[in-house]
C-alpha cells in the first residue's frame, strides 16, 4: 500500500514545521483527532499514542495507533513507524519543501498490509490506505493548512 498526500500552505516554513511536529496539539485544531500523548519523549519525537474519527457521513469510525516519531528540523522530515495498532510496521513520511506560494507538505504512507493470510494486503490496498489512510490524512493537511493560513 502506498499513499501520498499533498497540500500547499502559505505559511513559513518553521511555522509549518512546529504545528506539524506539535503533535500533542492536533486535538485541539484538529477535530477528527481524539487525543494524542506521548509515552516516550525523545529529542523532539518519541513513541507517540494517536486516536482519530474517520468521519463516513453521520457515523464516525475509531481508529488507534502507536508510532515511534522522529522530527529532523535541518532536513524538514518528520518521520513515524508504526509499531502497534493494525497499521503496524508502517512507515510515514512528511516532508515539508518550499515552493512557490508556500510550504508544499508531503505525507507518504508504506505498508505492506496487515498480517492477515491472503487478504492483507488486499485490505491494505483495497481498503485501509484508500478509506482509512487518505481519509485521515487528508483531513489532517487540510486542517493544518485551514489553522496556519488563519492564524
Amino acid at each position: 500500500m502506498h499513499t501520498v498526500d499533498r497540500v500547499v500552505i502559505r505559511a513559513p516554513v518553521d511555522r509549518v514545521f512546529a504545528a506539524a511536529s506539535d503533535v500533542e496539539r492536533w486535538p485541539a485544531i484538529l477535530s477528527h483527532y481524539r487525543w494524542v500523548r506521548f509515552l516516550e519523549r525523545r529529542n523532539g519525537g518519541g513513541t507517540v499514542e494517536m486516536a482519530a474519527w474517520r468521519p463516513f457521513g453521520v457515523f464516525r469510525y475509531p481508529t488507534w495507533w502507536v508510532s515511534e516519531m522522529t522530527a529532523d528540523r535541518p532536513a524538514r522530515e518528520i518521520r513515524y513507524r508504526h509499531v502497534r495498532g493494525i497499521t503496524q510496521r508502517m512507515d510515514v513520511v512528511w516532508r515539508l519543501v518550499e515552493a512557490p506560494g508556500g510550504v508544499e507538505v508531503t505525507v507518504v504512507h508504506e505498508w505492506a498490509g496487515p498480517a492477515w493470510p491472503l487478504i492483507g494486503p488486499w485490505a491494505a490496498r483495497l481498503v485501509i490506505g484508500p478509506v482509512f489512510v487518505h481519509g485521515i490524512a487528508s483531513r489532517t493537511l487540510a486542517g493544518l493548512k485551514r489553522v496556519l493560513e488563519g492564524a
